[in-house]
């Protein structure tokens, strides 16, 4: 009994695949790969939308760095915003698998998430 439990479990764990990554057919993807990759593997999502988010960050440097002509080093906050692009996409695997979501940063796969029963 205590056999047959651990070799379903172990089973299981192996079968299983991780929550950063999502298999298609025979192929596995995960965090980091390029939206061209996906669609190589994947096919065409479902649904696709796009876009854009400003994010802001603060980091310090030499007083001198920053202002042009300071003798200063004393140290300075400063901040900067980028524009980061975000492609949302949905794949529909059919009814026997969940939904996923996939989010994309500047072509960069960065999320994936499981929704609701496929259709």
């Amino acid at each position: 009994m205590k056999y047959s439990l651990l070799f379903l479990l172990t089973l299981f764990i192996w079968g299983s695949s991780p929550a950063f990554a999502l298999r298609c057919g025979d192929k596995l993807l995960s965090l980091g790969d390029s939206k061209e990759e996906v669609v190589e593997l994947c096919g065409e999502p479902e649904s696709m939308e796009t876009h854009i988010e400003r994010r802001g960050s603060s980091y310090f440097g030499s007083g001198s760095q920053y202002q042009q002509g300071s003798g200063s080093t004393i140290g300075q906050q400063q901040y900067v915003e980028v524009e980061v692009v975000v492609d949302e996409w949905i794949y529909d695997f059919g009814r026997r698998r969940l939904q996923q979501y996939l989010r994309f940063e500047n072509g960069r796969l960065r999320e994936i998430r499981s929704l609701k029963q496929g259709r």
